[in-house]
This record gives structure tokens, sequence and C-alpha cells, in this order.
């Protein structure tokens, strides 16, 4: 496997690129921080499997979702063995990936972040995404939401940047988003006010001081920090609907990251197979994997290339769809085939 994963490496048509999702150079860069961590020793017996090779087999894993059984085809690796090499490879990957999200910790970095909104005194976007996998044994409702499936959520803040800020993954899908959100360090760093975040100021041409904020949607609670759009229908050009598209344009950044997120590790297109700790620590694989490569010089263009991302104009209508949203679409076709089937 390892002279077949060489003749990848070589080939001129970008083939490997499509494989792991990232450049050759990055790849060699995670490989070099975590083979400490997933190299085995060789035994009398037999020897011992690569660490390229388990890299190889995660990073495929996660890029098209394919079963462990299609695995062991592609890689000569016993289907039992991948279910074992894929999570503690991931855990190797979050081990070495962690600094990759990171809340800022004074207010001028908070400043840094209202750069990439057009809504004034915008910090970062907010949503949560449900992660679909088999019902846990045993379980009950306990992970059913409300789309008829068995779900982790993933609750995140974004910046403009289309990068994760914070990542908190593991609630059972029959929560709300606004429930979650209530349960997470977040909140709580939020509500003993840890987040150091910059004191209010008065908006442009005004002197009434207004705090900062995260933009959501309407399943989170309005408070002093979280902004949402105004509920119900509003005609065009009052003021109400105009606040909503302006918030809307800035808050679809979270929307973006999540289909850049699933539309780039198939491992979503489907259910994950797995137990709510092995999901939850995939899930967040792709989570730091995501902002590594979003910042990668060599893989940026590779990961999200001109397209992936919608494009609004001054007056916050869309304009261009992000290329993730085809995807996405067939995507949602296909979970509805393996949720029937």
């Amino acid at each position: 496997m390892e002279n077949q994963l060489a003749e990848l490496v070589v080939e001129p048509s970008g083939q490997f690129h499509n494989f792991t999702r990232m450049s050759v150079t990055d790849f060699e860069y995670l490989l070099q921080k975590v083979s400490p961590l997933i190299s085995k020793k060789d035994t009398p017996k037999r020897d011992a499997i690569p660490a390229k090779v388990r890299l190889a087999i995660t990073l495929r894993f996660l890029a098209s979702g394919d079963s462990f059984e299609s695995l062991h085809f592609l890689f000569k690796v016993s289907s039992s063995i991948i279910s074992i090499i894929v999570p503690e490879v991931c855990i190797a990957l979050n081990a070495v990936l962690k600094d990759q999200i990171k809340l800022p910790q004074d207010p001028q970095s908070w400043l840094q972040l209202e750069k990439g909104f057009k809504f004034p005194h915008c910090l970062g976007a907010m949503d949560g995404k449900h992660v679909v996998m088999q019902s846990p044994v045993h379980s009950g409702t306990e992970y059913y939401n409300y789309k008829r499936s068995f779900s982790i959520v993933l609750l995140a803040l974004v910046d403009g940047n289309y990068n994760f800020v914070f990542a908190e993954i593991g609630s059972q899908g029959r929560i709300s988003d606004g429930g979650v959100f209530q349960n997470s360090r977040l909140w709580q760093k939020m509500c003993s006010n840890n987040l150091n975040l910059p004191t209010p100021r008065p908006l442009p041409g005004r002197t009434r001081e207004v705090p900062y904020v995260f933009l959501a949607d309407g399943a989170f609670a309005l408070t002093t920090h979280v902004m949402k759009p105004y509920p119900g229908r509003h005609n065009e050009q009052t003021a109400k609907r105009i606040f909503n598209k302006k918030l809307s344009s800035s808050r679809v950044a979270v929307e973006n990251v999540f289909g850049i997120l699933a539309s780039r590790f198939r491992v979503f297109r489907k259910p994950l197979l797995l137990s709510p700790e092995k999901t939850t620590v995939i899930t967040m694989t792709c989570v730091l994997l995501h902002n590594f490569l979003r910042k990668s010089i060599t893989s940026s263009s590779i990961y999200t290339p001109p397209g992936t991302i919608d494009v609004y104009d001054q007056n916050n209508e869309l304009v261009s769809p992000g290329s993730w949203r085809n995807e996405i679409e067939d995507t949602f076709y296909l979970f509805l085939f393996y949720l029937f089937i």
C-alpha cells in the first residue's frame, strides 16, 4: 500500500488532493506530527501497518465516507482493524491540531473578528448542526431529533473568514440549538463575563452605547450578546425587513462553514454507524482539519476552490450561491435514501 500511496503522490492529475482533501506538503506535515502517536511496533509474526497508511486510511474515510468494508478493498486492511485505526488516528489528529480553534483572549482580538462582517458590532455567527448517526443502543429517544433521525449536535461560532472560533460537540439531538447553547462552555463564559468581549460602544453617528453580539437564528434566545432576527414576515423596505436581511447576509457565514464541512468531508453524507463517543471524536477531527486546511497556503485552494462560498452584493442579496449548496442538495436526497431503505 505504501508503494500505491507513493505513486498517488507523484500523479500529476491531482488525484492525491481529491483523495485526502489536502496537499502533499500538508499530508507530510500531519504525518510528522501524528507518527509518534499512531505508530505501532512490528512483531515476529507480522509487520505493523505504517503510520502513513494509517493516516491515509483515516483521511480517506473522512473525505469519502466509504464504509470500512469498502476501505478494506482499497487498502487491503481488514475492516475490523480499520474500525480501530480510524478513531485512534482521529484522537491523535485532535491532539496535534487542538490549537486550530481558539477563542480570542482579549477585546482587541475580538475586534479583529468584527472586520470580517458587514453587520455592525458582530463578533461571530453561531448555529447548531445535527450530525446524524445510527441509533445508540438502549438510548430510547435521547438522541432522536425533530428531523426524525438520531444525532448529536455540533454547536459552532465562526468568523468572517469561514473558520471555527468555537466548537462544542456531543449534545443529544433531541435538544434544541438554543438549549445546546445554554448548556455550553461558551454560554457559561458569557454569563460569568469571562469572554473578555469589548465594552459597549456607540454605533457610527450615534451616541447610545451598544454591546457587541454574536448573530444567531430564531432558535436562540435574544440576550445582551446574542442577536437574532425579528420573528414573522415583514414587508419590503420596512426597517425590520432590512434589519433581517442585513443580519442574515452576515449570519450565513456559519451556514457556509457547515456546508463546506459536509461537502468536503463526505463522512457526513449518511448516518455514521458509530457510537456517540466516536462520532464526537470524528466530528471534532473534521472541524479542526477544516480550520487547518482553510489557513494552509498549499491546501486552501484545494479545500475551498473559487466559487465554493456564497457571494452577496451591497444590498445583501445573494448574487452567486456557493458550490457547496448543490452538493448538499444531492446529499439530502442520498440521506433520505439511507433513512427509508
